[in-house]
């Protein structure tokens, strides 16, 4: 894996960190190929339950790397040019952006993708590509994160919204000093993982199938879904664990 992207394991916690602290996260190449590798050893490895996505230094992404946008001429990105969970990469467990500073277009759509976001009080969320004259067909599912009129204010003006206020908006979960950012991070990590593997992989699904659908669409979807998961060991478990009174012992299957 590159340098630019560093990965560390442990306790069923892996953190992928972006490391260009002095380019600002900026995602070169050799970040989106390091980015690439680390969400598939995330995904392959069992042990693993939750990944935080986070980043070196005062900004958390400052987006695509525009000295090499202008070097290479790049128009349309191909679709693998980035990878982006539950778009041209499956990611089937739960993910965390833990951000530390300033997350701007590419950085936005790293956020955007994973499951959960903490924030520092610090911290700063903008789609800037009107300012350079790139586009953001990446953004549409955010027509189900934030109100129609609000998305097309930050789309439109580029200007940055406080943690505060992408919080109020439903976007981010947690607003916390920046020392603690990781830390809030970890912590869901951890009350996740105390939970059924089985239960947090379809409740992931099924949020992801019903964004968009009709209620009836979407309950049948999961019901889909979830058949699997009440047909599981770890749905007996689960009773006879509070009927024991002791922690449950999930196996996954």
């Amino acid at each position: 894996m590159a340098d630019e992207v560093l990965y560390e394991s442990g306790g069923g916690i892996a953190v992928i960190t972006l490391n260009r602290p002095a380019k600002r996260n900026a995602l070169n190449a050799a970040m989106r190929e390091g980015l690439w590798s680390a969400w598939r050893r995330f995904e392959s490895d069992p042990e693993q339950r939750v990944a935080i996505l986070t980043g070196v230094g005062p900004a958390f992404c400052a987006g695509i790397d525009l000295v090499e946008f202008a070097d290479t001429r790049l128009g349309a990105p191909p679709p693998n040019f980035l990878p982006v969970l539950g778009e041209n990469i499956s990611v089937t467990k739960p993910t965390i952006a833990a951000v530390n500073g300033g997350a701007y277009a590419g950085g936005w759509r790293l956020v955007q993708m994973c499951d959960l976001c903490v924030a520092a009080e610090t911290a700063r969320f903008a789609i800037t590509e009107a300012r350079v004259g790139r586009g953001m067909h990446w953004a549409a599912p955010l027509v189900h994160m934030v109100p129609p009129r609000i998305l097309l204010e930050i789309l439109m003006t580029a200007e940055p919204i406080s943690a505060q206020r992408a919080y109020e908006l439903g976007f981010v979960n947690h607003v916390v000093a920046a020392t603690d950012v990781m830390a809030k991070a970890r912590d869901l990590a951890a009350k996740i993982i105390a939970g059924a593997p089985l239960v947090v992989s379809a409740a992931k699904e099924m949020v992801a199938a019903a964004t968009g659908r009709s209620r009836q669409d979407g309950l049948a979807a999961a019901e889909c879904i979830f058949a699997p998961v009440y047909d599981s060991q770890d749905a007996l478990e689960g009773p006879l664990a509070f009927r024991e009174k002791r922690p449950p012992k999930w196996s996954g299957r």
